[in-house]
């Protein structure tokens, strides 16, 4: 069997969102970003793209590698990142003595909890935790069509697919090796069209999501303020929710939104205190994402879950070298690709 993964070659991490691909490759010894691009896509195909295989991901990735790459990509050898909100993802505890038949257990968990049939699933299971009684499961799910449909996309385009993971668990991988992420932390990464949550407490203990990211705030803006997208997009990446008695309007525009994404970060925290370790205290809510850059945003979510919150930013520890780097506000739509691409040659399976 051929090998998928050579140490001497560095892995490219590839995202494919709903409106985006974003590719990176990183020199894992200098912490260096050696090469990276992005392009953004028509929603609308991206989703039939994903469902018929029409070839619309694979000749725009294709269009990426050729003419929007920054630096060079010295390998082949892809990392996927699939979405939250297309997984299925469910941590369970289990007796000690169901370890000899744990597919089995699994199994069963799937068709208990999960509303399409197992045929149509890839399912992924990692033991996060055990006790001398119990064994506590992290199990992960992805529709086949969606996993099909990404790799077929990245071989049409000379790509060769190592690992298929979820996103948040990339951002998770970066986050622990630039920004205290050892502490038991929430992340909240708001992309652009939805917003993938967990707990990261030496693993990726619980996830959640929604379908609400920063297109989203956008909208809201121009709706409640009867201005044009462009305008509403500057107003939120300038003013945000900065404070000031001409803010009243914007902040009553983007708060609904807002106030879904802490909803959601609230259950996520329960089920974490309630069936999953209540004994650890959680620490600190990592912001990141492209709609996470949002003036005032760490401050809101501190305020709204009395916790300390801020936007996380990992490119001191890992920088750009001397490529050209992208600009500020566009930063945060590489953490997840940043960290696709700096998975460990151990955690590449044959």
């Amino acid at each position: 069997m051929a090998k998928l993964f050579y140490k001497d070659k560095p892995i490219i991490g590839l995202d494919i969102s709903q409106t985006g691909i974003k590719v990176m490759s990183i020199d894992p010894k200098k912490w260096v970003v050696t090469g990276y691009g992005s392009i953004d896509l028509d929603p609308a195909k991206v989703q039939a793209s994903l469902m018929a295989t029409d070839g619309y991901l694979g000749s725009q990735l294709k269009g990426l590698l050729k003419r929007h790459i920054v630096g060079s990509l010295a390998s082949n050898h892809v990392v996927i990142g699939i979405p939250a909100a297309r997984t299925f993802t469910r941590t369970f505890t289990l007796p000690i003595s169901a370890e000899k038949s744990l597919n089995d257990a699994i199994e069963l968990e799937v068709e208990q909890y999960i509303p399409v049939p197992m045929s149509t699933l890839y399912v992924d299971y990692e033991i996060i935790s055990r006790t001398k009684e119990s064994l506590l499961i992290l199990m992960s799910a992805v529709p086949r069509i969606v996993v099909d449909a990404c790799i077929t996309a990245a071989e049409s385009a000379g790509l060769r697919v190592c690992m298929i993971e979820p996103s948040i668990s990339a951002v998770a991988r970066l986050l622990e090796s630039t920004e205290k992420g050892h502490l038991p932390t929430v992340i909240v990464d708001i992309g652009p069209a939805s917003t993938d949550i967990a707990i990261l407490d030496g693993s990726i203990r619980v996830t959640g999501g929604l379908s609400i990211g920063g297109n989203t705030f956008t909208l809201d803006i121009a709706k409640k303020l009867h201005i044009p997208l462009e305008n509403a997009h500057q107003l939120k990446v300038i003013n945000g929710l900065s404070p000031g008695s001409r803010q009243q309007k914007l902040v009553k525009a983007l708060s609904p939104s807002l106030e879904h994404i802490i909803k959601e970060t609230q259950k996520v925290m329960r089920y974490y205190d309630e069936r999953v370790d209540g004994h650890r205290k959680l620490e600190q809510v990592l912001i990141v994402g492209g709609g996470a850059n949002i003036p005032g945003i760490g401050e809101h979510f501190t305020n709204a879950l009395v916790m300390p919150a801020r936007v996380a930013s990992p490119w001191q520890e890992l920088n750009f070298g001397k490529l050209q780097q992208p600009a500020k506000h566009f930063r945060p739509r590489y953490i997840t690709v940043a960290g696709l691409a700096s998975v460990p040659p151990e955690k590449i399976l044959r």
